[in-house]
């Protein structure tokens, strides 16, 4: 295990891994943070640099298709998701936010590689900010070690 600015969290040691990020674009700013989040936490876990590959689509909705479109491709040990979902003044966010939950948790069943979950779901643009900010809540960095934690079980 490796040991990050984060001295209460041990790092799995993904070395040697190919991974994926899925990003949605929609948020552009906010996809950035949760992106290099992602490639931080992929790299604090020893995962080189040329191993990891960043593929955009438009919306979360969009995720899980994605993400099992490059796990059948092959060549990934896991993937990591990002993107943001703010609550509005319709239910668009609960179809979104609980579908794009539900299809990352079916992909990974059903391939059996860890998908890092690194959907923010919020009520507002600020707290989407606070929980992306790289200063903040970093949760595209905790999505990356999630995935490589559940990857260094198998």
């Amino acid at each position: 295990m490796k040991t990050t600015e984060r001295p209460t969290q041990a790092l799995p040691d993904a070395s040697g891994k190919r991974v994926a990020v899925v990003s949605a674009s929609f948020y552009a700013d906010l996809a950035a943070w949760l992106e290099d989040g992602a490639r931080r936490g992929l790299t604090a876990c020893g995962v080189a640099s040329d191993a990891i590959d960043f593929h955009r689509v438009p919306g979360c909705f969009e995720i899980p298709l994605a993400c099992r479109l490059l796990i059948e491709r092959g060549g990934y040990d896991a993937v990591v998701a990002v993107g943001v979902v703010v609550r509005g003044d319709t239910p668009h966010f609960d179809y979104v936010a609980g579908e794009t939950s539900r299809g990352i948790m079916d992909v990974q069943l059903a391939t059996r590689v860890p998908i890092g979950f690194g959907i923010l779901t919020t009520e507002t643009l600020v707290q989407a900010e606070e929980r992306a900010d790289p200063a903040r809540g970093d949760k595209g960095f905790e999505a990356a070690v999630a995935a490589l934690s559940v990857l260094a079980l198998v």
